[in-house]
């Protein structure tokens, strides 16, 4: 585990939960007790004790599950961290668990859905959105070791490895391209590079076409030129996100970034329809109800391949 390493090491760094744990934590809580501290149920105090710590000069972990860390800390975020931060040097890091549609069968209170639409919105906040568990340690590498605010969106579950470690400029860039195809490109962020991949083989398996998958690791900071540099050979672009779609998450991102040169792409956006699901059933079971398994994204990708 990345964040126990570090702690070995940097004695500044403190690690907060609120009331969330894991068998790699209760560790962490045993050999670290002075700097392990569980807020309780208490998201605002996890942000207003982080803030306080950072203040102080201390590296801070805050952790709990996604939607909640994003939301109903809101206000806390933006004024204890992104806000002060402007003119006080801090360093915290919030680690929200529970991407997208992963606690599948917790229900919608449990699914974070909105929180890269509205992270992204605030300033002085870095937005990340690992694919895999080798991004995951990567990133909790790179952003330990620096001073910020950022807001890390892990999945619930372990997910298997897209591709080796990404490389430092690739997480300095922000995406890494993990398919090359001329036709059209999926790009995607979090657990839905793993389907993005899925439908890239139904696409080279069932109709010959070489689909291109660049797998979006930050939404802010997210190197505009050089993500547009690996993007102006392909004509059609298909966005894929495990949020809800035109409110502002990765499409928004896309769409800024491709405007100037919109009247000569083919681009399309897939996300969640702006409603919550009350079904239960798997998570690949849930994303197909909505039109985002790898088939349907497939036959998408295929409706861009034809001006």
């Amino acid at each position: 585990m990345a964040v126990t390493a570090r702690m070995e090491t940097d004695p500044s760094l403190f690690f907060l939960s609120a009331d969330f744990g894991s068998p790699k934590l209760d560790i962490l809580s045993q050999r670290f007790p002075e700097r392990f501290i569980n807020v309780g149920i208490a998201e605002q105090n996890l942000i207003t004790v982080a803030a306080g710590l950072a203040l102080e000069g201390h590296a801070v972990v805050a952790y709990a599950i996604a939607p909640f860390l994003s939301m109903r800390c809101y206000e806390q975020v933006r004024v204890n961290l992104c806000l002060l931060s402007q003119v006080r040097p801090m360093k915290v890091t919030l680690a929200g668990v529970g991407a997208g549609y992963s606690y599948d069968v917790s229900g919608p209170t449990h699914q974070a859905l909105e929180d890269l639409s509205i992270m992204r919105v605030l300033p002085n906040l870095g937005v990340y959105s690992p694919a895999d568990s080798a991004t995951a340690r990567a990133l909790a590498e790179l952003l330990l070791s620096e001073t910020g605010i950022r807001y890390l969106r892990m999945d619930g579950k372990e997910l298997p490895d897209v591709a080796g470690v990404p490389s430092a400029t690739e997480l300095r860039q922000g995406f890494r391209r993990l398919r090359n195809g001329q036709a059209v490109t999926l790009v995607a962020t979090g657990y839905m590079v793993h389907k993005a991949l899925e439908a890239a083989d139904l696409l080279a398996q069932k109709h010959g076409v070489q689909a291109g998958v660049v797998d979006i690791i930050a939404l802010a900071p997210l190197d505009g030129q050089a993500l547009d540099a690996a993007l102006a050979g392909c004509p059609a672009v298909l966005s894929v996100e495990e949020g809800f779609v035109g409110k502002g998450g990765l499409d928004a991102a896309l769409r800024e970034l491709l405007w100037p040169r919109a009247h000569q792409l083919r681009f399309k956006a897939l996300g969640l329809p702006h409603h919550y699901r009350f079904d239960i059933g798997g998570r690949d079971t849930l994303l197909a109800a909505v039109g985002l398994g790898a088939e349907q994204l497939a036959a998408q990708a295929l409706t861009l391949l034809t001006p």
